[in-house]
């Protein structure tokens, strides 16, 4: 059966409020092995001026080589649709502060 005779399919997902409501990161780090990839998350306070920096882990994911590229290619096409988002929102025909049409943010 080729790929275009399958029928589509979609993932259903349900989070609790505790995993819906999110972490915050503001720091991550990615290392790999020959079998997988781990991104670790973090939150530490830049504003710190010592030496050493303070910070807690706050999620970390290992993921396949496959599933990296997969989401990599997500995270930049994500990216640059923000990107153009945001450069349209700096034209003068829209003003700063302006929201471009359909854009509900």
């Amino acid at each position: 059966m080729a790929d275009d005779d399958l029928p589509e399919r979609h993932i259903n997902i349900h989070f609790s409020p505790e995993i819906m409501a999110g972490v915050y990161a503001n720091f991550a780090n990615v290392s790999f092995s020959d079998y997988e990839f781990t991104i670790t998350f973090a939150r530490v306070d830049h504003e710190v001026e010592e030496d050493e920096i303070p910070g807690v882990v706050v999620s970390r994911v290992n993921l396949s080589p496959r599933f990296m590229r997969e989401l990599t290619d997500a995270l930049e096409d994500s990216y640059s649709k923000w990107e153009t988002r945001e450069g349209i929102k700096n034209l003068p025909e829209f003003g700063r502060g302006e929201q471009p049409p359909g854009d509900d943010s």
